[in-house]
């Protein structure tokens, strides 16, 4: 696939996660804006500074980026969480010369903090449960944030199969043992990923409340 190709489908794909936006009627509010803007660039940090790169040669790597993506997820909302990681971490891609990957990248991204969201404020609704109980709330936050990272353990290696073999063009055979592998290499991102989403929110929340940053319904 040209170049040209891959920047149309990355601009088709950033439209699109607008347009969820706005259907789901998401408010950005220059505080909320910010905070989109800090987490995406601590994405960003997390996957050039703190990773180990092209795991046995399959292009998958070992980060901490999707951490940022359940944070936001979770401080903010679904879309504000996708949008953070998703442009954090499309940027380290682009940043790397790889456009291809940054189309993905971005889907991939959006629907982890569509999902953490999902569950978060919608079925757990974790900014009014309960804190008495110490080890409930650590778990409905343990939930919240792993279930985007869960839904990513199988539409990374699945949407990742397509990149490899019709954007890139790769042999069959190679892909698909790149696919197993990265299903693996996601697994780890996404338990390490967990458990680094929970103990910044735990530690965040009360602050960011106190500063009148988060949404209060």
């Amino acid at each position: 696939m040209s170049t040209a190709m891959i920047w149309l489908l990355l601009f088709i794909v950033v439209a699109l996660a607008l347009l969820i936006a706005a259907l789901t009627k998401t408010k950005f509010t220059v505080q909320k804006i910010s905070v989109i803007g800090i987490m995406a660039a601590l994405s960003f940090v997390a996957y050039e500074f703190f990773r180990i790169p092209n795991v046995l040669g399959t292009g998958s790597s070992f980060h901490l980026g999707n951490t940022f993506t359940a944070l936001t997820a979770l401080l903010l909302d679904g879309v504000s969480g996708g949008l953070a990681g998703a442009i954090g971490l499309a940027l380290a891609d682009i940043m790397a010369g790889d456009p291809g990957y940054a189309v993905t990248t971005f889907i991939l991204k959006f629907i982890i903090g569509l999902v953490c969201g999902g569950v978060a404020h919608r079925v757990i609704h974790l900014r009014s449960f309960p804190t008495g109980s110490k080890l409930k709330y650590i778990g409905a936050v343990t939930v919240s944030a792993f279930s985007g990272l869960l839904v990513n353990v199988f539409t990374d290696p699945f949407i990742g199969y397509f990149r490899n073999r019709y954007i890139f063009g790769q042999p069959a055979e190679f892909v698909s043992v790149v696919t197993k592998i990265s299903s693996g290499v996601t697994l780890v991102n996404s338990l390490l990923s967990t458990v680094c989403a929970v103990l910044l929110y735990l530690a965040l929340r009360p602050a960011l409340e106190k500063a009148h940053l988060l949404p209060k319904d």
